[in-house]
Formats: C-alpha cells, structure tokens, sequence
C-alpha cells in the first residue's frame, strides 16, 4: 500500500492553460459582502476528487469554459476597492479566465485510495501553485487535472472562499459536472450573482453580543491556537459509523434530543480540549464556532452561491466542559445554532463587520467546518461518482466530512501536534467505552488509526 508520503512526482507535460468563458461576460465590479470580505475566509478550499475513470480533458476543458459564463466572476480577479477603505474587496470580473493544469501521476486509484483518507502536506503537488505575492494575486479559480496510469484520475480544484462558501463551491462543481457530463443541458440551478442582499444597515445596528467574534485587544493570557501552531501538526483521521453516532446521542437521552452534528460536535470539542490539557484549566474560557446556512433565515435568492453562512458560537470553561456530561456541550451547541434563527441576529453580525477591527476569534477556539450534508460526494462528471473526496490539506480547522460509502457515517479530520494525536484519539474512544464494556461488538469499527 502506497504511503501517503511516498508519492511520486506529477509529471508535467505542457505548463497551465488559461481557461476562458466560451461566450462573453459582463464586465463590472461585483460587491463583496462582509461575510465574503472577512480576513478569516481569504483562502482557497481546496478540495480533492479520485475517480476510478477517467473523463476527457478537452471535454473537462470545454465544459469549464462553458460554466465560466454563468460563474462569471469565477474568471475574474479579486482586488482591493478604489474606495478610502483599502480592507474591503471586490471582483474585478474582467473574464480572464481559471487556471487548468494537466499532469501524470505513476500510480494507481488502488495505492492512493485509502491514504486519502488522512490528508498529507505531500498531496499538496495534487494541485497546481500559483507564484503569486498574495492572496489576491491568485485567480479565484485553479484546477488541477492528474491522470494515473490505470486510467483513473485525481481533480483537485482551489475555489476563492471570498467568492463562495461550502454550498456555493458544491453547486459551482455540480453544474460543471453536468455541463461536461451533458453538453447540450441547461442548468439545473442558476447562480445568483448579487450580494447586496447581505449588506450592512446604515447606521450598523449591533444589538446583540457576538462572542465568536473580538475586537482588537491585549493578547489573551492563553492563546491555544498559537500554542498549536507552534508545533508541527499531523492530520488524523476517524470515520464515526452509525452506531458510533447513535451511541453519543444515547448519553443525552432522554432528558435532551440531539442531532448527530450536535452529538459530534460536542464530543470533538470535549476530547480535543483534554487532549491539549491546558493550564489554567478550571478558569478558561474555550469556544467552539461551527458554520451554520442561513440563507433561509434571511432569505437569500435562489442559487445564491456566495457565502450564506455564520459561525455558531459556543463556549464553557474548561473544567465545565470536561468534567460534565456530554450533554452540557451539547445543550451549547444547540444555543448557539438556536441564536442563528433570528434574521436581527444575523443582520447584527453582517453590521458588526462593517467594523474592520472585528475578527473571528481563534486564540481559545475550535472551528468545524461541516461537508458532510453539502452533497460534495455526489458530483459525477459522467463517469461516476468518486471513490474519495475530501480537503487537499487540513492545517487549522476540523472538518466534518462524507462517507462515500455511508451516508449517515461521518468523517471527521482534524490536524493536531504530534504529541496529541493518541490521547485525541484516547478521548473520542471514550463516547463508546461503556458500550463496549457492556459487552457490544463495536470494537470491530477501531484499529490503530481510528474508527473505520
């Protein structure tokens, strides 16, 4: 079984294309909403497919510069306003087109089907780097295409998170996926461009406490998330079955009902605090921001594809979290996710950062993203469905992510220091410690990397 450390090199016959619109597009400014412009989302996500077969790269090409007319300002170019605030972003959509790359990988979706699973920094040449000087210098849109030598293939895409969030990228790579699959189709969902439904009042109405969020201040006297990124990190990896999940929710039965999301969520915060053990532990204060859709709160059109989601905060300290029952993390998820129901509390969040001094709060916090309800797994260019997808590289935030073999299985990947990964892993086998001792066969789901 091929290492996830041992790949070989892509071989790269020709350099990078630049993928047009096959029709011409709009030229103009797009407005960025603040939750587009936040400094928190000035990244790519980067996603990677395998696929059993193969699908022609003329025809990937093709169909890319077919969707690149409805996602216009995918082609386009990110670049600071011409306005006095020099922090606010805008897309220039000018039509200059995404990144594709072609290369060749000697190697098979056998060998690279199970690594996968625990992204590595050495999957990173999966995808093509731009040289670029900053963030905004690199083309909202770069795709890298690896054919393997059994006729299968790697697609590795890098989407601007100022652009879209996890719902929009899902739906820019279903209608590509259709495209190429079906020439001649329209699509199914149409993308709504606009962002003004998501700008701020005037004045900024700030009614509520938003503690996910933290203005310039004194640096906290612990500071977790530097403590983390002070040493190197290793991804882990661990799939949660459905009996796994049902057993978490059975620890807050029958006094609280929970979903599975809540149920892991609390449970991945709880084991992820004691596994870093901090110093004071009885006083600090730690959080845990999970994102949250609320288009449907405030009532976003159809198709819209920017970013449409808020993080839910929660927060105990340390020795709330760790020495009481599940269910206390729980209960704390469930408040945060109940606050996001208000259409004045999310109007307030959108005034708050209107205020570029205000940031995510990271310094005692942990952040999950969740993929797994997102209907990434489902994308087929006409070939079938992948046997993998997941993030290229996982450095900072947890992710919850699909099974493509389980649907209501969920993965969850999470890059720890070295030193924590066996109490992590230690901690999360806990939620199913009485089980087994009382004689269940769920052991059978553990070996030495994790549930399976």
């Amino acid at each position: 079984m091929l290492k996830s450390m041992e790949l070989p090199d892509c071989i790269y016959s020709s350099q990078p294309v630049t993928i047009l619109p096959c029709a011409p597009t709009p030229k103009h400014s797009l407005y960025l909403s603040n939750l587009d412009d936040q400094k928190f989302l000035r990244f790519s996500i980067k996603y990677m497919y395998l696929f059993k077969k193969s699908v022609s790269l003329d025809i990937l090409k093709s169909s890319l510069s077919r969707v690149l007319v409805d996602y216009y300002p995918l082609a386009g170019r990110l670049r600071r306003t011409s306005s006095q605030d020099d922090h606010k972003l805008e897309v220039d959509c000018n039509g200059e087109g995404a990144v594709f790359a072609e290369a060749f990988m000697d190697t098979t979706t056998q060998e690279l089907l199970e690594p996968s699973k625990t992204p590595n920094k050495s999957w990173r040449k999966f995808l093509y780097k731009v040289e670029a000087q900053s963030f905004l210098d690199v083309p909202p849109l770069v795709v890298q295409v690896t054919s393997l030598c059994c006729g299968g293939m790697i697609l590795c895409t890098a989407i601007s998170h100022c652009l879209c969030d996890g719902i929009g990228t899902s739906q820019f790579l279903h209608a590509w996926a259709q495209l190429t699959a079906k020439p001649q189709a329209h699509l199914t969902i149409m993308p709504f461009h606009c962002r003004h439904p998501l700008k701020p009042r005037k004045p900024p109405q700030v009614k509520f406490r938003h503690p996910g969020y933290t203005a310039a201040s004194p640096s906290p006297q612990v500071n977790l998330f530097n403590l983390i990124q002070s040493h190197p990190l290793v991804p882990t990896s661990l799939t949660l079955t459905p009996s796994h999940l049902l057993c978490l929710k059975k620890q807050c039965i029958p006094p609280l009902k929970c979903t599975s999301f809540e149920a892991v969520a609390a449970h991945t915060w709880r084991s992820w605090i004691r596994s870093l053990n901090p110093s004071p532990p009885s006083t600090l204060l730690v959080k845990l921001l999970f994102s949250v859709n609320v288009r449907t709160i405030v009532n976003l059109p159809h198709g819209y594809y920017g970013n449409g989601f808020l993080l839910a905060c929660a927060e105990s300290t340390v020795e709330d979290l760790v020495k009481g029952k599940l269910e206390h993390g729980v209960k704390l998820v469930q408040e945060g996710k109940a606050r996001l129901k208000d259409e004045e509390y999310v109007r307030s969040v959108v005034d708050l950062l209107e205020d570029k001094t205000v940031k995510t709060d990271l310094s005692t916090t942990l952040v999950i993203s969740q993929w797994s309800k997102l209907g990434l797994e489902e994308v087929d260019f006409g070939e079938g469905k992948a046997l993998h997808m997941g993030p290229l590289t996982t450095d900072i935030y947890c992710l919850f992510l699909p099974v493509m073999d389980d649907v209501d299985a969920v993965r969850v990947v999470l890059s720890v220091p070295e030193n924590m990964v066996d109490s992590f892993h230690y901690h999360m086998k806990q939620g199913w410690q009485t089980k087994q001792q009382n004689g269940d066969d769920d052991n059978n789901g553990y070996h030495e990397n994790g549930f399976l």
